[in-house]
Order: C-alpha cells, then structure tokens, then sequence
C-alpha cells in the first residue's frame, strides 16, 4: 500500500469509529446448569438440564464477572457485543497501519507533528 492509501484507509477507519456508540465488552453466551436435588431429571440419565440461560462474561479488575441476563435483555445487548467486536477489529487495523506510516521514510517537506495526508499551511 502507497503511504496515500494507508492515509486514506485510517481517515475510513476514523469515520467509522464515530459511528459506534454502545459498546460492551466480554461475551454473550448460553448456560445450561445442574441443581442441587438429587431426584431432578437434571441428574437423570441422560441428564435433561435447566436452562439455556444467557449470560454475559467479561473480566473486570482481572477477575471474570459472569451475569445472567433475561433473553429480553440479551436480545436487547446483542448488538453492543458485536459493536465492541468491531471496534477492537478497527483499532488493530489502525495500529496495523500506525506502524506501517511510522516506518515510511519521511518526505522532504514534511514537518515533525504533521498528520500522513496533511496539507502544507
């Protein structure tokens, strides 16, 4: 990619970051569980277990946090999941292309604290 390219493909990852609003970290997923009675058909075989219940898991402080939503709730989330997702995926393209600008030789004319497609003032 010509240093033009990069320039224009960050300034598209820019404008698509400040498209995203809600954004949730960690993971949306299904739990099916056991209960503590032992004559439940959970503990049958084959088991038939409770659930599925959906939750979302993320680490906070370094520790994973797990809660149980609602499926109303989870419905409703769903799209601030895949929105987090897209927004992680968009910062290592731009890091990706930070590194790539950063080893280009300078041009010339260019002055130091400029931005790659910057015009001369």
């Amino acid at each position: 990619m010509t240093m033009n390219d990069l320039a224009r493909r960050h300034q598209q990852i820019q404008a698509e970051l400040a498209q995203i609003a809600i954004a949730l970290p960690g993971s949306l997923t299904s739990r099916t569980t056991r209960c503590q009675r032992a004559s439940c058909h959970c503990h049958a075989s084959p088991p038939v277990l409770h659930g599925p219940y959906p939750t979302w898991t993320r680490k906070i402080s370094g520790r994973t946090v797990t809660r149980t939503l609602t499926a109303e709730d989870a419905e409703r989330l769903r799209p601030y999941f895949a929105a987090h997702r897209r927004l992680r995926q968009l910062i290592t393209e731009l890091e990706a292309i930070s590194i790539e600008l950063a080893d280009q030789p300078a041009p010339p004319h260019a002055q130091p604290g400029t931005q790659p497609g910057d015009q001369p003032a």
